[in-house]
């Protein structure tokens, strides 16, 4: 059986460290979407990791690490990664797998994803990609033209020669849209054949390794990336990501089944932040939010962007639970409240005088939704280096309850702090 941590926000919750916890009992960690437009951090012994691609059960020298066929795969950074974590004293060897029904990103996809975004921006409609080629990687991959990594890799006859005609034919394509752009395909080439004979020992059939390990009663933890209001069918689309970022993405990019799925577990951080473009209900575009992104140093992993920050919003986290059907919720940086006077959780949306019922799929009605709040009062105390539940102060424990009670799912972590060691453990 399967458990699964998910973003129940808008990404940059805090997953990998849930996930580095869980993963100390596990036996494989598996990605199932996205690419490396997600983040992670780990602090392990001082020592931090910052993911992007790679699944964080690599910090656990006993874990097996899958990524998934629903993720897309740029190999120069792939590498570059796994470099990076090893340079660091992590031993990958024999514990990373790649699918070979994965998509590849190339260095055109990251090309027509930043000029895509100037055409938006010019007209006031950008999303605010990170420009990692992902998008136009799950187009080429939805358009029925992408290239697999078993493309990239087979050694069946005339293979590479029908890897260099698809790659050729997606460059002329993207040509024709966007007009010239920088790409020489004959440098693209020689970059991928030697590319083609340094990823062959990471791939498997990810099918098979999946189902193997459920089959041998395996404990698998699957890591989602991004969060529910970034996937493309249930988030505040168009600001939305490329992939299924919900429990659905799970099953989908990993070819396996709902009934093999135990836990699904929500990761919520305390407060509220979103990068890029869109509506933002509990945004606070004043001290609270500046005090927010300065204590929470709410900077982007991946792209180094300041985060936008506001109140916690259980309108949001009620539409992710009834979609994600969480078991249980992290709530994580709990700390970075610990100086306020006064805290602020949104409960409800109005919308022209009128309460909405669920989570609006118009965003020009979502941007103009007045928030009602409810007020608690802080607790003014260093959290930080409390090891038990039970001994947070009584107001912090009423935040908490508050958040259970609301959306009907049991609290079973809360985070205290950046490293693996501040994160208590509740009884459910």
């Amino acid at each position: 059986m399967a458990d699964v941590v998910l973003g129940s926000q808008w990404g940059d919750e805090g997953k990998g460290k849930l996930v580095d916890v869980l993963c100390e009992d596990i036996d494989v960690c598996a990605r199932c979407q996205g690419g490396n437009n997600a983040g992670h951090t780990i602090i392990v012994k001082g020592v931090k990791f910052d993911f992007h691609m790679l699944p964080s059960g690599l910090v656990n020298p006993k874990c097996k690490n899958l990524i998934g066929s629903g993720v897309v795969i740029h190999l120069p950074s792939f590498f570059e990664e796994l470099e990076a974590i090893e340079n660091k004293g992590l031993d990958c060897t024999g514990r990373l797998f790649v699918s070979s029904r994965a998509h590849l990103v190339f260095g055109f996809h990251q090309r027509t994803d930043k000029l895509k975004e100037a055409e938006l921006h010019e007209t006031k409609k950008s999303i605010g990609t990170t420009g990692k080629g992902i998008g136009p990687t799950y187009s080429t991959k939805a358009s029925r033209s992408g290239i697999r990594v078993h493309h990239l890799v087979s050694d069946e006859p005339d293979s590479w020669k029908e890897f260099e005609t698809r790659l050729s034919r997606l460059i002329e394509t993207r040509k024709k849209r966007y007009g010239h752009f920088d790409c020489d395909l004959e440098s693209e080439l020689a970059k991928y054949k030697v590319l083609r004979e340094k990823i062959k020992p990471f791939v498997v059939d990810s099918i098979e390794f999946m189902h193997d390990a459920i089959k041998d009663k395996k404990k698998i933890l699957v890591e989602g990336a991004n969060a529910l209001m970034l996937d493309i069918d249930f988030g505040t689309y168009p600001y939305v990501t490329s992939s299924n970022t919900g429990i659905g993405g799970v099953l989908t990019g990993l070819g396996i089944p709902p009934k093999a799925i135990n836990n699904i577990y929500g990761v919520v951080k305390a407060y509220t932040t979103r990068v890029g473009e869109g509506p933002f209900p509990t945004e606070q575009l004043n001290e609270d939010g500046e005090k927010l992104q300065t204590i929470g140093c709410e900077y982007g992993v991946t792209t180094g962007r300041k985060r936008r920050c506001g109140w916690l919003d259980l309108v949001v986290l009620k539409y992710s639970t009834l979609i994600n059907g969480y078991t249980s919720l992290n709530i994580t940086k709990l700390d970075v409240l610990d100086t306020f006077k006064e805290i602020k959780i949104g409960v409800s949306y109005t919308y022209q005088g009128k309460k909405v019922t669920t989570f609006p799929e118009d965003l020009h009605a979502l941007g103009k939704v007045d928030v009602e709040y409810v007020t608690f009062p802080g607790w003014e105390e260093d959290i930080t280096q409390i090891k038990n539940y039970e001994d947070l102060p009584a107001n912090a424990k009423k935040y908490l309850e508050f958040i259970e009670e609301y959306v009907e799912v049991p609290i079973q972590w809360v985070g205290t702090g950046p490293g693996r060691e501040s994160m208590l453990e509740k009884n459910i």
